[in-house]
């Protein structure tokens, strides 16, 4: 399936709470986190507030290197959810809601006190809706 976004900039406040991340958790990679940060937004019944997200840091990825083997699956679920949430599917909005979500994740991922080790996120899965 064909992704509609191509490439993928993080702000500089989202580059510092992923090495906050990975030396909580020791995962070594930004798409592994990244990953984890946008499913952890998706299980959230609200939509991300419409922010404005600076693209200021050096930490940029392909969809492919983002999403990996999941790739598809990603793409897909962040169509359902902005369908869900009655939003557009054009690529624009898809786009945008991608970005909103993936800097909301990792704002909740880093500021869960919680979050220490990588058998914290597997805790945070494990819950009910993805929330502790």
């Amino acid at each position: 399936m064909e992704s509609s976004i191509d490439r993928i900039r993080l702000s500089q406040t989202a580059k510092e709470q992923l090495i906050k991340l990975k030396r909580n958790t020791k995962i070594d990679q930004w798409n592994i986190l990244c990953r984890w940060a946008f499913c952890r937004s998706l299980a959230e019944p609200t939509t991300p507030s419409p922010v404005p997200i600076p693209t200021d840091s050096n930490v940029e990825m392909t969809w492919r290197v983002f999403g990996g083997e999941m790739s598809d699956v990603l793409a897909i679920a962040l169509k359902q959810r902005c369908y869900n949430d009655n939003l557009g599917i054009d690529k624009e909005t898809l786009a945008t809601q991608f970005r909103l979500h993936l800097h909301r994740g990792i704002g909740y991922l880093a500021g869960d006190p919680n979050i220490k080790k990588i058998e914290d996120l597997t805790a945070i899965a494990l819950q009910p809706h993805g929330r502790v």
